[in-house]
């Protein structure tokens, strides 16, 4: 067993450029190694250091899975600072308690949750780790205080309404789950060098032990790749499997459902197979299902599941598709993992045999005890560690042992409710808010079983009218987190809830009455095409289903359902909504309005839309065939699409057009120069300026410094792109025979891709967001189409979306005196009329919304426009 976990570090080291860590953030992907997680360790631990924060004292950890995240962390763990991981589903108000408990020197993590903390607390944002971290000479030591029993980190479980109260780890609780996988890694590393680095698509929250095990402890073992991705829709999970040639997911059971689904709806054949498939060897089956691994990419071969159980159908399926599921079994208390699955020796149907080193008991009723090194043995209450009086845990989970050894889980025997998505939801937090509600005389929460997993659901004494108590529910809700907002309510018909002679509610009986009458109903039918998508999601079977549903109380709709909901639309629709901006909708006509449906949308409407033009609400844009070329980025073209522009293109620009280019900024910058003008040519820029005529593209390129326009990949409208490509709308016989080659000699000279105009943006994006990783700045015209007299038009709102998720600087370009030259007011060859105004860049802060940003970048590109002669900062 390693001395402390400290020694991670080390290993860091020792991978030195491997691919460590790789988050997704928006259309952009991050890449980070094991050098520069190892260095970004060593200066938080300086940073604790300079501020004179020691070794016991405790740092909070609040915001997404982020190699910042993990530096941060294992710069605690070098300092010997206990580290304070929050969920970042859980509320403002719970983050506050826990700080006011914990009394942490300082709070790190992203700027838009450390917002909502008050004034006077430390904290530092991710976001500026880059500025603030000061760069170190020398590899940090662990502080000398460092062993195994020292305090590791404080864990508090999903919040209690009461005095919050922390599990403490101690490094000897995480070392005991990492040895014995870490001795019987030894005996397959020999063929791990065949397939390395080995990839984890990682989807689970580093606040969470489950989280820590797959992003934390097992990669550094390995020198294996971690991918963060914290949006998940299904197609998306399965593009990146495949693009980053992914190893093995980890996840909730959920989410696996999430995966089943879209398999389902892209290969309808798909139950008739699994069925035919039964009793085949294993080749045969993955010959028969080869499209499927084909769609994951066929490097990915595994699923490693926990923190909900599995439901028996779900993992049939992916185990007769050829894949292994890995499944565990453990808690907070535990550290993660008490038993496990091998990946070569699975269990169906288990969670595997005790790890070695644990002591399993089980009672007469099934619940499981453990004892064992892994068991922490403290928790945090009243502002201090506080030893717990028993070695062992009673883990209030139910379980058999089978005749091989493995343990077969059988549920909850306390009131905690492991929902689908893997959080523990206390029923007691939600009780305290509806019971303070005006009209309920009591309630209770209980587990409604559906096919998905264990769902809460609310049963409430209530003596009024419906509407009263759907008030009486949003209000709750009002002061719950996201995961613990009611969303299936009953009314219990008796006087009374049922109770013992002692007056506790009976939940055992409460449960059986929810489960039956569930049984009874069966999913409302619709032919609302909106609506059915929606409860195709939710499973529900709402009594209201008019516009005035609300889409979390009546249609059931948290907040994994809203991410699967947004990507249905842009799917099936083609429509697109930004995260911000599907958040803040709460009835279901709503949504329909904001979709620009002003009457409920059968299905029949949503077959024939698939033929409306761009400009209609529902548009095709999703549906297109746009190709979003990468060839164009290969070094044979991008050395001859320079020659072009230096040779070829700039001069014919100068000879023809001469215009004149004014810059609010030095063209030239470097040094102190590049820092006053605020412009970092070490990234990519967002480029984006009006649009007049075709030869926008040239002109800007003309007035750009030489690094940035020969890597500079634009954006095209999708529909004009695709005519050349197959051949049509180009006025005749003889251009539409040409517009193939006009596709190719553009797209090389260029390097455009396609931009729908009205909606399907997503793969636009996501390729937008490529060229940026790849050092390409992107140029995009906010207004969709050219202007007929040189005004400026209305900016389209993707623009807002594209900034928020590129998280770059943007680069305002004006180009003036096009109009009218167009409208012959003056001719266009060397008018001097012509000028391309460069304006300053623009950053936008985390928080500022996809409208903000839109209106500002307009509001730019016209104060450009206005600008005379003398108003510019410089010229060329």
């Amino acid at each position: 067993m390693r001395s402390h976990l400290a020694t991670l570090v080390e290993d860091f080291r020792k991978h030195e450029n491997g691919t460590a860590i790789v988050t997704y953030r928006g259309n952009r992907r991050i890449g980070s190694t094991y050098r520069e997680l190892a260095r970004l360790a060593d200066r938080f631990s300086a940073e604790l250091r300079r501020r004179e924060i020691l070794a016991g004292e405790r740092v909070v950890l609040w915001g997404q899975n982020s190699v910042e995240w993990v530096g941060a962390f294992f710069g605690c763990v070098l300092r010997g600072v206990i580290a304070v991981p929050l969920d970042v589903a859980g509320s403002a108000d719970f983050a506050r308690r826990v700080i006011s408990e914990t009394r942490p020197r300082l709070v790190v993590g992203d700027a838009t949750l450390l917002a909502q903390l008050d004034a006077d607390t430390a904290r530092l944002a991710f976001e500026n780790f880059s500025d603030m971290l000061a760069q170190t000479t020398a590899p940090e030591t662990p502080d000398e205080s460092l062993s195994l029993d020292s305090p590791l980190q404080i864990l508090f479980t999903s919040g209690t309404t009461a005095e919050p109260k922390g599990i403490v780890h101690t490094h000897r609780n995480v070392a005991s789950s990492v040895a014995p996988i870490e001795r019987e890694m030894q005996k397959y590393l020999k063929y791990e060098r065949w397939v390395h680095p080995l990839r984890f698509l990682h989807t689970l929250p580093l606040s969470h032990v489950f989280g820590q095990f797959m992003g934390l402890w097992i990669p550094p073992l390995l020198g294996a790749e971690v991918h963060f991705e914290s949006r998940l829709q299904a197609p998306r999970l399965i593009e990146t499997a495949r693009r980053e040639r992914i190893s093995v997911l980890a996840a909730v059971p959920r989410v696996l459902e999430l995966l089943r689904d879209a398999l389902l709806a892209e290969h309808p054949g798909l139950p008739s197979d699994i069925e035919a498939a039964k009793g085949e060897k294993v080749w045969m089956r993955w010959w028969r299902f080869r499209r499927i691994h084909h769609s994951l990419g066929y490097k990915f071969w595994a699923f490693v599941c926990g923190g909900a159980s599995l439901p028996a159908d779900l993992e049939n399926f992916w185990n007769t598709l050829g894949f292994a599921l890995v499944q565990g079994y453990g808690m907070t208390e535990t550290a993660a993992l008490i038993t496990l699955n091998h990946p070569f020796k699975v269990g169906k149907g288990t969670i595997g045999k005790v790890l070695p080193g644990r002591d399993v008991e089980i009672r007469e009723d099934g619940e499981i005890l453990v004892r064992g090194d892994m068991v922490s043995t403290a928790t945090w209450r009243d502002g201090a560690i506080r030893q717990n009086d028993s070695p062992w845990l009673a883990t209030g989970d139910l379980a058999a042992r089978d005749e091989a050894g493995q343990l077969r889980f059988l549920g909850r025997k306390n009131q905690v409710i492991v929902t689908s998505s893997g959080l523990n939801l206390h029923p007691e937090d939600v009780e305290a808010a509806l019971n303070a509600q005006k009209g309920i005389e009591a309630s209770t929460v209980v587990a409604l079983e559906t096919p998905r997993g264990p769902e809460p659901v609310a049963v409430l004494l209530f003596r009024g009218a419906r509407e009263e108590v759907e008030r009486a529910v949003i209000a709750a809700n009002a002061q719950l987190a996201d995961f613990q907002k009611v969303r299936r309510w009953q009314i219990w018909p008796e006087l009374d809830l049922p109770r013992t002679s002692t007056g506790k509610i009976q939940r055992r009986k409460v449960a059986e009455w929810v489960n039956a009458k569930n049984s009874e109903g069966a999913a409302a039918a619709t032919n609302d095409a909106l609506l059915a998508l929606i409860l195709s999601i939710t499973g529900a079977s709402p009594g209201r289903q008019d516009d005035s549903a609300r889409l979390e109380e009546d249609l059931q709709l948290d907040s994994l359902g809203r991410v699967q909901l947004q990507s249905a639309l842009e799917q099936k629709f083609g429509l697109t909504l930004s995260d911000a901006t599907l958040e803040q909708i709460t009835t279901l006509g709503c949504l329909r309005r904001l979709l620009g449906l002003g009457v409920a949308m059968t299905t029949d409407d949503a077959t024939a839309s698939e033929a409306a033009p761009s400009g209609h609400a529902i548009a095709a844009d999703g549906e297109r065939d746009d190709i979003y070329p990468r060839w164009s980025w290969s070094w044979p073209v991008q050395m001859a699409r320079v020659a072009f522009l230096e040779c070829v293109l700039r001069p014919l620009v100068w000879l023809l057009a001469a215009p004149q280019v004014r810059w609010q900024f030095s063209s030239h910058v470097s040094g102190t120069r590049r820092a006053a003008s605020g412009l970092n040519l070490q990234q990519p820029l967002l480029l984006i300026a009006n649009h007049v005529s075709t030869f926008d593209v040239p002109l800007v390129l003309y007035a750009l410094p030489g690094s940035m326009r020969r890597h500079v990949a634009a954006a095209m409208a999708a529909n004009m792109l695709e005519d050349w490509r197959k051949q049509r709308n180009q006025g005749s016989w003889f251009l539409n025979a040409l517009g193939p080659f006009t596709y190719l000699l553009v797209t090389g000279i260029f390097n455009v891709f396609p931009l729908p105009r009205s909606a399907g943006f997503r793969r636009s994006f996501q390729h937008a967001g490529d060229a940026l990783d790849r050092g390409y700045n992107v140029l995009v015209f906010p207004e969709g189409r050219r202007s007929g007299d040189g005004q400026l038009q209305r900016f389209r709102s993707g623009i807002g979306l594209l900034v928020e998720q590129s998280k770059t600087q943007v680069l305002p370009v004006a180009l003036v005196g096009l109009g009218g030259a167009k409208l012959g007011k003056y001719r266009w060859f060397r008018s001097g009329r012509l000028r391309v105004v460069v304006g300053s860049p623009m950053s936008f802060v985390a928080n500022t919304s996809a409208e903000e940003i839109t209106d500002q970048l307009r509001a730019e590109i016209a104060r450009l426009m206005s600008l005379d002669e003398n108003g510019s900062a410089g010229s060329s």
